[in-house]
């Protein structure tokens, strides 16, 4: 069966709070803006990011709470340009950016609603 587009969707109790957390990082822009759900769109407009209220009639009870078993990495560039900007919205850092041992650089961060949010650039930036 041929995929024609893969779109993820992330659960949130605070849809505001979210979308801006994406907005103020990312070069994403709204596509679709409800009370219920967000569409953000890249630049580009080929990546897709969805944010939904967590606990919308959509959603099945047992997946309103936390996230677990999965975290989004975005490839950015230069890490130390989103973590500058991470820094000035006061966004939570859970582990400061460093060399991995796979030549990346790599940020993580927790977004609004408690999703791992991984930051990487192909190479080391000073």
């Amino acid at each position: 069966m041929k995929i024609n587009r893969l779109l993820t969707n992330l659960c949130s109790h605070n849809l505001e709070e979210s979308k801006a957390f994406y907005l103020s990082l990312f070069d994403f822009t709204v596509s679709f803006d409800s009370e219920w759900f967000v569409h953000l769109l890249s630049e580009n407009r080929n990546l897709e990011l969805g944010i939904i209220q967590a606990n919308h009639e959509l959603v099945p009870q047992e997946f309103n709470d936390l996230p677990a078993g999965m975290y989004l990495t975005f490839v950015v560039d230069d890490v130390t340009v989103i973590y500058e900007r991470v820094k000035e919205q006061g966004y939570t850092i859970v582990k400061e950016p460093e060399l991995t041992f796979y030549g990346q650089r790599r940020l993580l961060i927790k977004d609004p609603g408690g999703v791992l949010v991984d930051v990487s650039s192909p190479e080391a930036h000073d």
